[in-house]
């Protein structure tokens, strides 16, 4: 296909409230320019201070999701991979914070020059580079900025200033869509537009027009509301795009399809539409993935033992919307129907533990996902010796692997003592230790970025279920990790009972990933590595796909 002489680049905002769905809206309309035959790639732009989002509590701000290079991002960035089917770059991502670290690392380095280093234009200019570097890397056609927050906050202004000296300088190469909220008040029953348009108008005084309006709401918006809209910003009637709640946010493509909102952007970025294999072939395969997810016949009832759900009086599932999403992709695959619980590991600790034990017997499958600190751990555990005993088909992942370690070496080889160091430093059978390169970090106080992170290669066993799962002695999968099972000094007591280390390192030395003879249990294998960062609507993973399956024969 032939590159375009210009890159082009469509920049998408919030207005009116947060959590509004401009992640979402972002990825649909890339996937929906896919189908149109052009490459199209994806940055986020976060407006907080911390460098980079692997120090927040994902009780805070959800997931943490990890690039292939080993970046710690946004979650919105793993909705980009999968509408996108693609992996992307370091430089797809950036903040507040690791903008400024680069101004000030410049200026440090002498990279102005000498130069008086300005808020405006130089941290503008460095959102700029970094965004084309990013739209060069990945050689896009289109790319599709997100600018995290809401238009009207002092924390994204600076973001807002760089779209627009992009836009003057290459005024048919930028594009700006702005997703704002339209409320339906109980009391009145009728859909507001006005702080839409406020939004419009906070938005103009930064110097942004807005050349697609995307309204949020429970309902479609009516023409009234669209010429309200439209009348209050300069634009057409036909520029008003109403997007409402849909069942799946997978719908969200082709309900933009039909509302012609690719043939309205191309024309805004003077490009024409066109069609080739590869369009075609994702948009058929997209509508096929989409279909099953409504068409299913079986249903398996899967429970996800978590520590991050409890959020006050709230289920925050955003903390491992990977793993949901990856369920929700092979369930697709087998063509079934998936029904997720979420249970706080804590609830499998105290007095009540039995009677919420007996009640994992009603799930086909119990996944355990990763986590940090020692809260819920005992919990954990609990559940993991119970599914077990019982041989309810389980999957771990990560910190579910190290307690999947440590409740085999309690249980069944009789290390009462048996623990994580990062839980009780003091365990006189280590089953769960630091990695060696990671102790030196810790004594100087090196948190941020210093995981062991991305993508690294693992060999598996011939013979064992991992193997039969990946159908290749060589995969790939990304990390996110401080703390190694280590149990040299016990290995032949685990394997005499059954527990198996079926896929290491390359060297040998770290084990990535444990299941137990199905001689002993049906399904029982868990991981350290992350594979649910690398499941997408049209590549479904096949662990998860293999779980599920072990869930309908239950």
């Amino acid at each position: 296909m032939k590159k375009l002489k210009n890159q082009k680049f469509i920049f998408v905002v919030g207005g009116v409230m947060s959590g509004v769905g401009k992640g979402v809206t972002a990825s649909s309309i890339g996937k929906m320019l896919q189908f149109t035959g052009y490459k199209v790639s994806a940055v986020k732009i976060d407006p907080y201070v911390n460098v980079d989002a692997g120090t927040m509590n994902p009780t805070e701000h959800g997931e943490t999701f990890v690039l292939e290079d080993g970046y710690e991002t946004d979650q919105d960035m793993g909705n980009y991979e999968r509408f996108l089917n693609t992996s992307l770059c370091r430089e797809s991502y950036m903040t507040t914070g690791s903008i400024y670290q680069k101004v000030i690392h410049k200026e440090r380095s002498l990279g102005y020059k000498g130069k008086t280093v300005s808020v405006v234009p130089h941290v503008p200019l460095a959102v700029i580079e970094q965004i084309k570097k990013a739209a060069k890397k990945e050689e896009a056609d289109i790319t599709i900025v997100e600018i995290g927050g809401t238009v009207g906050e002092y924390e994204n202004i600076l973001f807002l200033e760089a779209a627009r000296m992009m836009k003057r300088k290459n005024s048919e190469d930028v594009a700006f869509v702005l997703v704002s909220y339209l409320p339906v008040p109980n009391t009145l029953g009728e859909m507001k537009t006005k702080p839409t348009q406020q939004a419009v108008r906070t938005l103009q005084e930064s110097g942004v027009f807005p050349d697609i309006i995307v309204g949020r709401s429970p309902g479609s918006m009516d023409d009234r509301r669209k010429s309200k809209i439209a009348t209050s910003s300069m634009l057409e009637d036909s520029d008003i795009i109403s997007a409402p709640n849909l069942d799946s946010i997978y719908d969200l493509p082709e309900y933009f399809l039909k509302e012609e909102l690719d043939i309205k952007l191309l024309k805004k970025l003077k490009l024409r539409k066109k069609t080739n294999k590869k369009g075609d072939f994702d948009k058929k395969a997209w509508n096929t993935f989409v279909k099953n997810t409504k068409e299913s016949s079986n249903e398996v009832s899967i429970a996800v033992v978590g520590k991050y759900f409890g959020t006050g009086d709230f289920v925050l599932s955003d903390a491992y919307v990977s793993v949901i999403e990856a369920l929700k992709f092979s369930a697709a695959q087998l063509k079934i129907k998936i029904k997720i619980d979420w249970l706080q590991a804590q609830d499998f600790e105290g007095s009540d533990k039995n009677k919420n034990l007996k009640q994992l017997k009603k799930y086909d499958g119990v996944l355990v996902p990763g986590g940090f600190g020692n809260s819920g751990i005992e919990g954990k555990i609990n559940v993991i010796e119970y599914v077990r005993k019982n041989k309810i088909p389980f999957f771990g992942i990560c910190l579910g692997m190290q307690m999947a370690s440590v409740e085999f070496a309690r249980n069944v080889l009789k290390l009462n003592d048996a623990h994580s160091t990062e839980v009780y430093p003091k365990t006189f059978y280590p089953i769960v230790d630091i990695l060696p390169e990671q102790k030196e970090k810790m004594k100087k106080g090196d948190y941020g970025g210093s995981m062991r992170l991305g993508s690294y290669k693992a060999h598996l066993k011939r013979g064992t279920l991992a193997r039969k799962i990946y159908k290749t002695d060589v995969i790939s999968e990304r990390h996110r990790h401080r703390y190694e099972l280590t149990i040299n000094e016990h290995k032949e007591r685990f394997e005499k009972k059954g527990f198996i280390i079926s896929g290491t390192s390359p060297d040998g030395l770290l084990p990535e990933i444990i299941e137990l003879n199905q001689k002993i249990h049906p399904f029982f294998i868990a991981v350290q590595f992350h594979p649910e960062l690398q499941a997408r609507p049209l590549d479904p993973h096949p662990i998860f796909t293999a779980f599920l399956k072990a869930g309908l024969k239950s």
